[in-house]
């Protein structure tokens, strides 16, 4: 039996798909009151075990038990689990965009009398949830007007208009800055000291440790240990790695022996200007190069203009009224488009890899396929086989978890979607190649192999750019690294002499200050 303090105990938990047996005889123990964090490398079954939890995979499509307050239950559906007070905010937010706030924060839970919405009582209470999470905007406001900060604070808003006892964040911080990121920690805080439970999921170990009381690890299906985080011994994040990954990570870079050769590409006076606010400068005459063999780091806040400068390289997929000049191995590109750019020899990793990196619905083969047909292809036929050879052989080089090229590659863990990706870009075969976030929301052993698999490119003499908002990931993987500020370069540092208050002083120069 569980005890008073227990709200949550999930016994022997399996659950199996098509060849793949996703959890084996996990459990779970959560005390009432408190965050609890659960870890675990992609593909460890953290997002899995918690659809079983909220009934996205109904009772009989598993094995085990499931007790919330001493009681058993069996969720058929979503709707049953948040009738008991247990609501999930999945990674990608289910949010209409073109509803107001209100309107989403109540949408299948309406404010209503006799069959009509009171459209008065929804707005005042979703005023007073607003207030409650500290989301400072009208209940009125479309969602397509809001950051994704403030989207995850209208994800919690519905929650708690549901009256939540148990709130599960699935990698809640993954595509925030550094400030939505401390203000969503510090409502999780405020939600504890309401009395009310919440189990996240993240790869972020410093916010886990700053944030936990106690932390689950699971490793490939299977539970590990739980961690108490507010014991006598504090757990470090080293110790979370060695039992997410099952061995310590002495060093989570790689190490890097550069050989740097000729300049492969030079950025000059580049200005760029919103594609819709076209008197609104993004990109403010900013200047760089990079060279065979280097890997290059671009650092600053959220909105600094990193992704529209890449973008905007990248044949021009971004902006408008782009002046300036490209020079790639001593002679000047005019590149008009994504397909100029890439028999031109850039390549560009977007950020974004569901919406834009990878046809998540089609298999692996095609997706890494997809860059460089040609390759692959004959007067407009495509080689089946010679396809499926090319795909096995990045499957194999880059460690991509799947039991064949034919799986869908949305059914991929992030990381090894991000896998994908690399592996559609380096089939490509370009001379300079533009990574932008390559290791947002993926765990820390497959960033080891990310860091990996950029160390290889510069050593086969690529020219590599990395944008990244971890400070420590760009010290640890690039030789140089600029800073932008409102759309300006504000600095240039070698990495021997980068520190992350160096690159954080750039990084918040005014516009005014020039180089």
């Amino acid at each position: 039996m569980s005890s008073q303090s227990t709200i949550l105990e999930m016994r022997n938990i399996t659950k199996t798909f098509p060849g793949v047996k996703a959890l084996q005889d996990v459990t779970l123990e959560v005390e009432r009151g408190v965050v609890h964090a659960i870890c675990g490398e992609n593909g460890a079954g953290k997002s899995t075990l918690m659809n079983v939890l909220s009934g996205v995979y109904p009772h009989g499509s598993y094995e085990g038990e499931i007790l919330f307050e001493g009681e058993p239950c069996n969720f058929r559906t979503i709707r049953d689990s948040e009738e008991r007070g247990i609501v999930i905010i999945h990674q990608e937010l289910a949010l209409s965009p073109f509803l107001s706030i209100a309107e989403n924060i109540f949408l299948g839970n309406e404010r209503q009398t006799r069959g009509v919405i009171d459209w008065t009582k929804t707005n005042v209470e979703a005023a007073q949830l607003l207030a409650r999470v500290g989301l400072d905007e009208h209940a009125d406001t479309k969602i397509v007007d809001i950051g994704v900060g403030k989207q995850q604070l209208v994800e919690i808003a519905k929650a708690l208009s549901k009256r939540v006892k148990l709130l599960i964040l699935d990698e809640p911080t993954a595509a925030l800055n550094d400030e939505d990121s401390a203000h969503l920690l510090d409502l999780i805080r405020s939600l504890r000291g309401q009395g009310i439970t919440c189990i996240i999921i993240s790869h972020k170990l410093n916010e886990i440790a700053s944030i936990a009381d106690s932390t689950t690890v699971i490793r490939d299906g299977r539970t590990i240990e739980t961690l108490d985080m507010r014991g006598d011994e504090p757990v470090s994040e080293e110790r979370i790695i060695r039992g997410m990954v099952g061995r310590s990570l002495d060093h989570r870079f790689p190490e890097r022996h550069a050989v740097i050769g000729e300049e492969a590409l030079r950025i000059e006076d580049w200005t760029v200007h919103h594609p819709l606010q076209q008197d609104r400068v993004v990109v403010d005459n900013a200047s760089l190069n990079v060279h065979r063999g280097e890997v290059v780091g671009l650092a600053g806040l959220m909105g600094a203009g990193r992704t529209e400068l890449a973008m905007s390289v990248f044949g021009r997929s971004y902006g408008s009224h782009i002046t300036g000049r490209l020079i790639k191995d001593g002679k000047e590109l005019t590149l008009h488009s994504v397909g100029q750019a890439i028999r031109a020899g850039i390549a560009y990793a977007t950020e974004d890899r569901k919406r834009f990196g990878l046809n998540l619905i089609d298999d692996i083969k095609r997706n890494i396929s997809a860059s460089a047909l040609g390759k692959v292809s004959q007067w407009g036929v495509m080689d089946a086989s010679g396809e499926t050879k090319v795909a096995g052989k990045y499957r194999a080089d880059l460690n991509i978890k799947a039991p064949s090229v034919d799986v869908i590659t949305g059914t991929l863990s992030g990381g090894n979607q991000q896998k994908v990706v690399l592996s559609k870009w380096i089939f490509a075969d370009p001379d300079v190649l533009i990574l932008d976030e390559p290791t947002r929301g993926i765990d820390v052993g497959a960033k080891y192999e990310i860091y990996t698999i950029i160390n290889a490119l510069a050593e086969a003499g690529k020219a590599v750019i990395v944008i990244s908002s971890e400070l420590p990931e760009l010290l640890g993987v690039c030789d140089r690294i600029y800073a932008l500020s409102q759309g300006r370069i504000t600095g240039e540092v070698p990495r021997a002499e980068a520190t992350q208050e160096s690159l954080m002083r750039y990084m918040t120069m005014e516009k005014e200050v020039s180089r």
